[in-house]
Order: C-alpha cells, then sequence, then structure tokens
C-alpha cells in the first residue's frame, strides 16, 4: 500500500480494523446462502387462486365532507337510482344538493375455495371529491367478477385510518388518506367459484420464481418421497405431479406434500438498483475483478497479484502453492474516504463502502461504471 501522512494512516488503520471485525462478524450469516424451503414457500398450485372483484357503491352520513353534486353528478345519478329501488322518486329536473353521500369503488379478493357465506374484507375509495369518509357508512352494494356475475354484496360501516381539518383561511392538516377505507368481514359471498382442483389425475406446481434448477430439485424431491414418476418437470414454472382423484384423498396428498423441504436453484448474479431511492439490492453471486475507479474526490485501485511460495530445502511433506497477495491503493481528497477489502464478492465492498459511511448515490455510480468497464460479473438491473 502506498504511503500515507501519519494522520491518514492512523485513520486507514483504524477504518481496516473497523472494516474487518465487520466482516468477520457477518460472514456466519452467508454460511448458509441457499437453505431448504418447503414446496409451499416455494410453488402453488395451478388453478387455486384469488379472484377479484369490484363494485361502484355510494357511502352516507358524512359530516358535510361528501362529493359536491355540482362537480359529480354521478353521485346524484346513483342516489337516485339507489332510491328509485326503494319506491321513492325524485321529481325530474330537480338536482339534490348533497354534502353527506359520496361515490365510491368498492374492491375485495375473493379467496380460492371461500363459500357461499363467507365473509371477505372489502376496501372503499372515494371516485369523487369528497374531503373524507370518516364516520361514513356503505350502502349495500354488489360486487362483480370480470365474468360479470354477483359474487358477493357488501354493507357496513367504514374505517378510516386518515382525517383531515381545514381553517377558514385555506391552510389544513391531512394525517394519512381520509378519502379511502375498508370494511371488515364487509361482505358476504353468494357465489361459488368454479375450480378444477378436484378433477383429472393430475396437478400442477407452478413456481413463484422460474427456475430450471428449483424445478428439477422439486420434482426429485417429490419422487424420492412419493415414488418415482410422480413429479415431472415440465418447464421452469411447472412441475406436473399425479394425485388422487379422490377429493379427500388429494387433500391428504397436497398436506404431504407441501411439507416437504426442498433445496432451491441458487439466484442469477444480479445488482438491483432503484435509481429513485438509490436502493441497491445485490446478489449472493455477483463477483468483481480488479479493477480501478475514481468517483468524485475519491481514487480506489484494487490489485491481486499470485505468488509462488516454495517449500524449504530438505523439507518432508511440503508443497509448492500459489499464493494471492492483494494491494489496495486509496487516494483521498477532503474528508472522504472509502476502503474497499480485495476480494471477489461484491458484497464485501458494499460492507466496506457502509463501514465508512459512503452516500448509496456514489455506490450506485461506482457499480454502473464498473459494468460497462466488464469488471462487475453479474447482471445490472437499474428500476
Amino acid at each position: 500500500m502506498q504511503a500515507h501522512r501519519p494522520g491518514a494512516a492512523a485513520t486507514l488503520a483504524k477504518c481496516l480494523f473497523t472494516l474487518a471485525a465487520a466482516l468477520t462478524i457477518a460472514s456466519p450469516a452467508f454460511a448458509d446462502a441457499n437453505p431448504t424451503q418447503r414446496i409451499k414457500d416455494l410453488a402453488s398450485v395451478q388453478g387455486v387462486r384469488a379472484n377479484q372483484l369490484v363494485g361502484y357503491g355510494l357511502v352516507v352520513g358524512l359530516d358535510s365532507s361528501g362529493d359536491q353534486t355540482s362537480q359529480a353528478p354521478f353521485t346524484v345519478q346513483g342516489l337516485k337510482n339507489w332510491l328509485e329501488q326503494l319506491g321513492i322518486t325524485i321529481p325530474a329536473g330537480s338536482t339534490p344538493q348533497l354534502k353527506n353521500v359520496a361515490a365510491v369503488s368498492v374492491h375485495a379478493e375473493l379467496p380460492p375455495f371461500v363459500k357461499p357465506g363467507q365473509t371477505i374484507d372489502v376496501t372503499v375509495s372515494s371516485i369523487g371529491n369528497a374531503k373524507s369518509l370518516r364516520g361514513g357508512a356503505l350502502l349495500v352494494t354488489p360486487l362483480k367478477g370480470l365474468d360479470g356475475q354477483v359474487y358477493a354484496m357488501a354493507q357496513g360501516n367504514l374505517v378510516v385510518n386518515g382525517f383531515g381539518a381545514q381553517a377558514n383561511d385555506g391552510s389544513k392538516v391531512t394525517v394519512n388518506v381520509p378519502t379511502s377505507g375498508r370494511v371488515p368481514n364487509g361482505a358476504t359471498v353468494e357465489r361459488l367459484v368454479p375450480t378444477t382442483f378436484g378433477s383429472g389425475d393430475t396437478l400442477t406446481l407452478s413456481l413463484h420464481t422460474a427456475d430450471f434448477t428449483t424445478a428439477t430439485h422439486l420434482a426429485q424431491r417429490i419422487n424420492k418421497e412419493l415414488g418415482e414418476d410422480t413429479a415431472q418437470p415440465i418447464d421452469a414454472v411447472s412441475v406436473r405431479v399425479r394425485a388422487p382423484a379422490d377429493a379427500g384423498q388429494r387433500v391428504a396428498f397436497l398436506s404431504v406434500l407441501e411439507n416437504l423441504d426442498v433445496n432451491p436453484g441458487e439466484a442469477a448474479a444480479r445488482v438491483i438498483i432503484n435509481s429513485r431511492t438509490g436502493t441497491v439490492v445485490i446478489g449472493n453471486h455477483v463477483l468483481v475483478t480488479a479493477a480501478a475507479v475514481s468517483h468524485g474526490s475519491l481514487t480506489v485501485t484494487i490489485k491481486e497479484d499470485l505468488r509462488v511460495s516454495q517449500p524449504a530445502a530438505l523439507s518432508q511433506g511440503g508443497q509448492t502453492a500459489v499464493t494471492p497477495d492483494s494491494t489496495i491503493d486509496v487516494q483521498q481528497k477532503g474528508s472522504r474516504m472509502f476502503l474497499f477489502e480485495p476480494g471477489v464478492s461484491l458484497d464485501e465492498i458494499v460492507r466496506a463502502v457502509n463501514q465508512v459511511g459512503a452516500a448509496p448515490g456514489d455506490l450506485v455510480a461506482i457499480l454502473e461504471a464498473l459494468q460497462q468497464a466488464g469488471a462487475l460479473h453479474g447482471e445490472l438491473i437499474v428500476i
């Protein structure tokens, strides 16, 4: 390492000691970089899925915080249609001035295997210019699927976490979002969703993340536990499994199947960078070769040389060995300094950067430069 001023040398030694301690403590966390996982955590049964429901409704009982009818005519139209269903007719040409009614969209997720009579949560969001839905109640609202059929009916009092206050001079304070709320168990399921779970003599497991290695390991693990030719990988996502035709036996079969442990394939070498927040996520197999980086007031050079070590003369059992000799050259301007631990693992470099308090933007710029120079062995993805 090149010579430094006495003050810089002391700072450098202190940082190196801190860095070495941090890397020593952190190393056990990466000892088992690819632990086994249950099949239920890696895959789901094809055809067993949730369905989205949506509807249009009215929230009433607001404290003068509803839609302004002059700017939201659909609110008045919806109210008229609802009153007509109850036998109340509003004279033609009249426009009620409403302050305590708001038009809302109601959406929910219908879980798989849910039966008529069960209840699900619904989310209610204003679609007009209501200021707040706090204290309101949702009128009965049919919830439809994408096929146009009604699968649930929603109604109930809203739970709104946000609130707002406004003064006469126009100043206001808003906490969270007062124009959106939830109705716990606010919808009753009316229709059963058809499913293919109990049909056929096979079922298909769909991996959450496409990976040929994981699909192969999953099929091998099932065959080892339940017999040869029970499972067959179809592609990087799907594994076909022979299953009992009887519904009760199939449920018990899946209970055993989903709790089997599988060693998934290791993720590809990727570096994910969020350009808006500066967040950097680095995969376990990302490698960095020797490179010199200059960024602003920072200049770092990483160099590795190979040396041959010979056994002593007349020694017994000695062997010739090749050992790496790494050197670091750090040039510092001002008060900022980065120390990169020499090696091949990028996560060690990132931890070294964090030890000296480097900004995420500096790391992002360095990673992009390493990618352009061909020194970063991994896919760089900027989102």
